[in-house]
């Protein structure tokens, strides 16, 4: 009885101890497996140590302490990846500047570049500036007021024509040149701002108008003012028409009556278009209103009394009545005489008998 107990005490504990390690499965049928080999770990060796007279700067880059970096690499940001910074992508190289760009120095003009502009329909271009100022032979700025977008040969274009041919206008009227009155340059429209139409060489940021140039002292030469000489009109008229390919002012449609727009767009054959008509000043038209009478002039004539009225009125009659023995004229006497010869209209003539 005591070793049928004791037998059944163990199986519980050999139970328990065999649920500690679970059976593997014996998925191909092969039977229990084999127990491994046990692992012993490979004993890798380690480095020399490092001389003592080895620079500080390569011992702290080998050990990876990044206190201490190399002297040349101090105040460089470095372009690798880190875990402070995450990896970025590469920027795309720097465009070179254009021939114009280069040409186009501040001791000509104060024109910065700007990011080229992609608009809808083809709007915008490539290597464009913001024309602020140009800057004469003598350091004088002309003010571009408002500033202009305008693409680079644009730009350099309306800076020559100042600089060579406004000047010396100017300089005949007596004042240098101030100001350059700007109507419109780059907008994204169609032309003459029709829907639909033909993308206009202002969307190209290729063409400016114009309405004025103001001078120093003062005075506004309005392009098309009539009231400018005709001679200085003229003379702007045929500057322009030798620079810019297209020339539009009063005559050519309604739309550019009141300024000048000048492009350089390219046509088959170096085609140029010069449209602009100088008329003539207007007439001098009298004021409608009567001149104040000037003070040292004599007074006005007073208008006379009744009295007087009646008896300038028998003085005028007399004046205008002839003489009493004066006879009367020839032409009525024959008349007269005339009259009495005639015969009656209703009486009927009658013939004697022989």
């Amino acid at each position: 009885m005591v070793t049928a107990a004791l037998g059944l005490l163990l199986v519980p504990a050999e139970r328990a101890e065999a649920r500690k390690y679970p059976v593997p499965l014996d998925v191909f049928g092969l039977g229990t497996p084999r127990p491994r080999a046990a692992v012993h770990a490979a004993r890798i060796p380690l480095p020399k140590p490092r001389p003592a007279e080895a620079p500080k700067a390569l011992e702290g880059a080998l050990e990876g302490t990044p206190d201490e970096a190399p002297p040349e690499a101090e105040g460089k940001p470095s372009d690798q990846p880190s875990a402070d910074k995450p990896a970025e992508a590469a920027s795309p190289p720097k465009k070179q500047a254009s021939a114009c760009r280069l040409a186009l120095t501040e001791e000509i003009a104060i024109a910065p570049s700007i990011p080229d502009i992609r608009g809808p329909g083809g709007c915008g271009g490539e290597d464009l500036v913001r024309l602020e100022a140009i800057v004469l032979p003598d350091k004088r700025k002309v003010t571009v007021k408002p500033a202009a977008i305008l693409r680079c040969t644009m730009a350099s274009a309306i800076a020559d024509w100042v600089r060579k041919d406004m000047v010396p206008l100017a300089a005949s009227l007596g004042s240098p040149i101030s100001d350059l009155d700007n109507f419109d340059s780059f907008e994204c429209r169609g032309r003459n701002r029709v829907a639909g139409a033909m993308l206009s060489e202002h969307g190209k940021a290729n063409a400016i108008d114009i309405r004025a140039i103001k001078l120093a002292n003062g005075q506004s030469i309005g392009l098309t003012d009539r009231a400018i000489s005709r001679e200085v009109r003229e003379r702007v008229l045929h500057s322009v028409c030798a620079r810019f390919s297209t020339v539009l002012g009063p005559g050519s449609d309604w739309y550019h009556e009141d300024h000048i727009h000048l492009d350089l767009a390219q046509r088959r054959n170096d085609y140029r278009i010069c449209q602009w008509n100088v008329w003539d000043p207007l007439p001098q038209v009298a004021p409608l209103l009567p001149a104040e009478r000037p003070e040292e002039a004599p007074p006005r004539e007073v208008a006379a009394k009744p009295e007087a009225r009646e008896g300038a009125d028998d003085e005028a009659a007399e004046r205008s009545s002839p003489p009493e023995d004066k006879p009367a004229p020839k032409q009525k006497a024959q008349s007269s005489k005339s009259a009495t010869n005639k015969p009656a209209a209703n009486k009927p003539v009658t013939k004697k008998r022989r």
